[in-house]
């Protein structure tokens, strides 16, 4: 039986240089939560839209523009204001809603 040396190497990490790099862990959730103010909720707010009543006489229209000023305002405060006030930052989303009477022809809007 022949013996047979085996030499490790051993690597020290506690004497780097300079720290790593972190990874950005929550990028793929705030891609999604882009995505879904972007296009997703649009998306969704056309499949419903219109939600008719078993006569089929009313009609809920629901629309969503990402990109209308009026249905997604700026936030009152900035993510910093947010973080030194322990708030959480939020911001409003509107829907243009129209209601169709098709006995009467009455249409409104808001």
């Amino acid at each position: 039986m022949s013996s047979v040396s085996t030499i490790r190497d051993r690597y020290s990490f506690a004497n780097l240089d300079e720290a790593l790099a972190l990874p950005d862990l929550i990028a793929i959730q705030r891609e999604s939560f882009d995505w879904f103010l972007d296009q997703g909720l649009a998306d969704t707010f056309r499949d419903i839209s219109p939600i008719r009543d078993f006569t089929e006489t009313l009609e809920l229209h629901l629309e969503f523009d990402p990109n209308d000023e009026d249905l997604r305002p700026t936030p009152k405060f900035t993510v910093e204001e947010c973080k030194e006030r322990d708030m959480t930052y939020s911001a409003p989303i509107f829907v243009r809603a129209t209601f169709v009477n098709k006995n009467t022809g009455e249409i409104k809007e808001q």
